[in-house]
């Protein structure tokens, strides 16, 4: 039964791009996971998604979903999805509301040649158990090794197993907590942020 006083859309009425706005500008505020990973080449890769969630507890799992970007669509992948799939390995940066012009300037299309912690300005900080490194400027870092791969349509679902969680100390609350008003996390509306 139709909403009373509202509007009801049917998926197989839409196009893709506009049952993609309805659900980005209801499913909100979502969290950034700003993924840093590198290819089999040693490039550093960072690019944010916010299609971004916990998937598991027990193993303890991150999911993020990666969809097209423009040269996927003439064949191509996104550098992320193509790192993770051939290293392995990859880290999960939060992003705190001082990092955001940062995060943003990650975003940008570039040549997979290019080395995107240095268009964002922060610095690689090495990881512990994984090969890929953390942004030092973020106040926590997920160190991921991939479970899986899942084709969903044109995404991509990418699970992938936390090893090591990294936490500045301001960011700590203690007994395994973290003290979300001193982090101040950024996420993402429909086009604006929280």
């Amino acid at each position: 039964m139709p909403k009373p006083d509202g509007f009801t859309f049917n998926t197989s009425d839409l196009s893709v791009e506009e049952m993609y706005k309805l659900m980005i500008g209801s499913v909100v505020p979502r969290p950034i996971a700003w993924v840093s990973s590198k290819s089999k080449e040693g490039v550093l890769n960072l690019a944010p998604f916010s299609f971004f969630t916990v998937a598991s507890r027990n193993p303890p799992t991150l999911m993020i979903s990666i969809g097209p970007g423009v040269d996927e669509r003439e064949g191509g992948v996104k550098d992320t999805l193509r790192n993770i799939r051939e290293v392995g390995e990859y880290v999960i940066n939060m992003v705190s509301e001082p990092l955001g012009e940062a995060m943003l300037r990650s975003a940008a299309s570039v040549e997979p040649e290019f080395n995107e912690f240095e268009l964002a300005g922060v610095t690689p900080q090495p990881c512990g158990l994984v090969g890929v490194p953390a942004v030092l400027e973020a106040p926590i870092a997920f160190e991921l090794k991939l479970d899986r791969i899942i084709p969903v349509g044109e995404d991509h679902i990418i699970l992938g197993t936390v090893v090591r969680a990294q936490i500045d100390a301001a960011a700590y609350a203690g007994n395994y907590k973290v003290a979300i008003d001193e982090w101040k996390p950024l996420a993402s509306l429909a086009g604006d942020f929280a």
